[in-house]
């Protein structure tokens, strides 16, 4: 199979969401796009692992880069893709179609298409972003090659229905210990529970939720969330629980760093060990910059924030203001049933291709 980016967009996306290509196992489809992009004489294409980077070399004012990765998560018996028309359009089911192989396919089309933009453009195709972070395609070339990275504005190709999606929220989970001692339950009273302990843990989870979970960053307002999301304890039906331990999801607006976010829940839940599983920090939305502002004109709709973690964080600590924008919706990214509008493929090749090959006013 060959991809042909000046093709029909919908015939180019129907052949990559087909190219099974799970997290650690995208060598197929990288060199497929590989292929592509070589063969587009005003790119220059470097290929670090399974990772391609192509870029203009115009000397415009301004930067732009363009990324979106090729892996899916695991297949669930939905490949190969199948088309369906249902009320408001066709659609294409299929693993990897929403998250984020449509995005794939509107930035290799435009890769092609715009062989003299109005902005240096660069193209970022990477591997292993639906799994732990230290195998990110995105880390590894900023690791080996921070300049192929360089750029004014970062657009990632996350679903987000065509609809600008500023920075995204950060997140931190944490695990808080409670102590107990075992006893024969008949004899509980020689013992204590440890589970009827998290009874305060449980207290402050409930109040915080009736505070405002509001956060107005940038013109853009963040819905934070504080739960419980996993409890154990507990040795046998007849033994007082000797410990218990309780895993907690904050997921925060990006009006704070991940140090502040830490200190914040360490604050709240002092008294109580806690071990931090996993914290990661947010992005600013970045709209106040000019590029953002003409790009969101462009695309001619109200932006939103962006919930939940995506790479425009890495994008941000590199000093790059990132947007979130590309086809399909998220709520349909990794069920069974994945699928994407088509429609949508062409109005987003149409807004970021239109913005891209346009002088700034």
């Amino acid at each position: 199979m060959m991809l042909d980016p000046r093709g029909d967009l919908r015939t180019l996306f129907t052949q990559i969401v087909d190219c099974e290509s799970v997290s650690g196992h995208e060598e197929v489809l990288a060199g497929l796009v590989e292929k592509a992009l070589t063969d587009l004489p005003h790119l220059e294409t470097v290929r670090i692992g399974n990772n391609l980077v192509a870029r203009t070399g115009l000397g415009r004012r301004e930067r732009v880069l363009v990324a979106g990765h090729l892996d899916t998560v695991p297949v669930a018996g939905n490949l190969p893709s199948v088309r369906e028309t249902r009320e408001d359009g066709e659609y294409l089911v299929g693993r990897g179609s929403c998250d984020m192989k449509g995005g794939v396919a509107v930035a290799l089309s435009l890769a092609a298409q715009l062989d003299s933009p109005a902005k240096d453009v660069t193209w970022v195709f990477y591997d292993c972003e639906e799994i732990a972070a230290q195998y990110n395609g995105l880390g590894r070339i900023a690791a080996e090659r921070p300049d192929l990275l360089d750029a004014d504005l970062a657009v990632l190709m996350e679903p987000t229905d065509g609809v600008v999606e500023g920075g995204c929220q950060g997140t931190m989970r944490f695990t808080l210990h409670v102590p107990g001692t075992a006893a024969h339950s008949a004899r509980s009273w020689t013992g204590h529970n440890a589970i009827h302990d998290l009874a305060p843990i449980l207290d402050i989870l409930r109040d915080w939720q009736r505070r405002d979970p509001l956060v107005d960053v940038d013109g853009l307002t963040y819905h934070e969330g504080l739960n419980a999301t996993m409890v154990s304890g507990g040795l046998a039906g007849n033994v007082i629980p000797p410990e218990a331990t309780i895993q907690i999801n904050y997921r925060y607006a990006p009006d704070k760093t991940a140090a502040q976010a830490e200190a914040s829940m360490r604050a709240l839940f002092d008294g109580w060990a806690m071990e931090v599983l996993d914290l990661s920090a947010p992005a600013r939305p970045g709209l106040d910059r000019a590029l953002a502002r003409s790009f969101v004109e462009k695309v001619g709709t109200e932006p939103r924030p962006k919930y939940g973690w995506t790479d425009v964080a890495r994008f941000s600590e590199l000093g790059t203001p990132a947007l979130n924008y590309g086809p399909g919706d998220p709520l349909c990214a990794h069920k069974a049933d994945e699928c994407c509008r088509l429609e949508t493929l062409d109005e987003c090749r149409a807004a970021l291709g239109g913005w891209l090959a346009e002088e700034d006013s």
